[in-house]
């Protein structure tokens, strides 16, 4: 073997070698993408052995080297990935993720078992240069609050982009970095229904505004899952397209009611650990008890197996209270991960590597898959021919005229 591909390198050299910042290199280092071969106990710094850094460059060059037919209808980046629900809709329109990003370590565990792939870290610290360029940016970004304060101050000073400022200090203001530098065809986002009534409308009213100052064409539209999965719930979607055109074209799916039952996606056996303790299910009957007292309507769900659950928090780990499911002669029970997987609509095939602590909270803050998959399809289709899809067809056209 090369002696010189066992010599280590510090971090510094190591980024210089790979062609990438050492702020990239630190992010990798972190999500696991690229591990040093030594870290110093002290300082903490990151040492690199050669043949590994050109194993991860011939690793990279071949998952980039795709013949003609093999080029994606068009590619796209998945920002607050969580456990990639957006992500499997594009995918499924043959669809290339060139970056994804997530801050939850355990979240990031199941997407790398999915999709075999680390998302970066902390999107706050993402330079939007080393980003690649891209068709399309979906992301389910957190509901966070704006000062409308200062907007109309900033344009007066000429700085422009009042609305931009005012999107600082939120993860909100990433995806504003993000569309600005690289100017995506178009965009999805996803997030709680009240998000237009959030904050008395000021948070609606600054992303809108924020958006329209990037120069897209946006709409938005709430949907209720129930027409597809055995769970009411609703949340806001919200589309942008970069061109006019494209933004005609779109139609937002008419989504038919399949009649989903909740009994459908059960387990006709469950482990016994899933069933509530007796000194947790009286619990939860006094606790709403004592609400029905007050005139709250606070309390447990006791689901209905032919009809809809309520809609799965991420809190459904704490005692399961939201979806009871009733059980004979013995107390109710809480879902299985695997069944509230089922219930976000994610294939059979969809591996939970994690607790099921943490899995009740990844689902609870997914998105509904089949929903996705069809809000996916409808922007697709208004892509205009400039987007790779486009360009791909005219591709394959001259191929088959030659």
């Amino acid at each position: 073997m090369n002696q010189t591909w066992q010599v280590l390198i510090p971090s510094q050299q190591a980024a210089e070698y790979l062609g990438v910042s050492v702020k990239e290199l630190e992010r990798w280092r972190q999500n696991g993408k690229l591990v040093p071969r030594r870290i110093d106990r002290e300082s903490r710094h990151a040492w690199y052995q050669i043949e590994a850094l050109d194993t991860f460059l011939a690793a990279q060059a071949a998952h980039e080297q795709t013949s003609l037919y093999d080029e994606p209808n068009f590619t796209f980046i998945d920002l607050f990935a969580g456990i990639g629900g957006l992500r499997i809709g594009f995918d499924r329109l043959d669809g290339q993720c060139l970056f994804s990003s997530e801050i939850d370590k355990f979240a990031c565990q199941t997407y790398n078992a999915n999709f075999k792939e680390w998302p970066d870290g902390d999107i706050t610290t993402t330079d939007v240069s080393e980003i690649p360029p891209h068709d399309v940016l979906i992301g389910g970004f957190p509901c966070q609050p704006f000062s409308i304060a200062g907007v109309s101050k900033y344009g007066s000073l000429g700085w422009g982009h009042g609305f931009q400022h005012q999107t600082k200090g939120t993860l909100f203001f990433d995806i504003v970095r993000i569309l600005d530098h690289h100017r995506p065809v178009a965009f999805l986002l996803e997030n709680v229904k009240n998000l237009k009534s959030h904050d008395r409308g000021n948070t609606w009213q600054v992303i809108y505004a924020t958006l329209r100052e990037l120069g897209y064409w946006v709409d938005e539209r709430i949907y209720n899952a129930r027409l597809l999965v055995p769970q009411h719930r609703e949340r806001v979607f919200i589309v942008g397209f970069r061109d006019k055109p494209a933004f005609d074209r779109f139609e937002w799916p008419e989504i038919e009611d399949e009649s989903p039952c909740l009994r459908n996606i059960l387990d006709p056996e469950v482990d016994e650990k899933y069933t509530l303790t007796d000194h947790l299910w009286q619990y939860l009957q006094d606790y709403a008890a004592k609400h029905r007292r007050a005139g709250n309507g606070f309390g447990f769900g006791l689901a209905d197996l032919d009809g809809v659950s309520r809609t799965l928090s991420a809190r459904y780990y704490k005692d399961g209270s939201e979806i009871l499911i009733p059980q004979d002669g013995k107390n109710p029970r809480r879902l299985t991960p695997r069944e509230c997987a089922r219930l976000m609509g994610f294939p059979e095939t969809f591996k939970i590597p994690v607790s099921d602590t943490q899995a009740y909270k990844q689902f609870g803050n997914a998105v509904v898959v089949p929903l996705v998959s069809r809000l996916a399809a409808s922007l697709i289709e208004a892509l205009p021919e400039g987007s790779i899809a486009g360009k791909r067809d005219k591709q394959l056209q001259l191929l088959e005229t030659d």
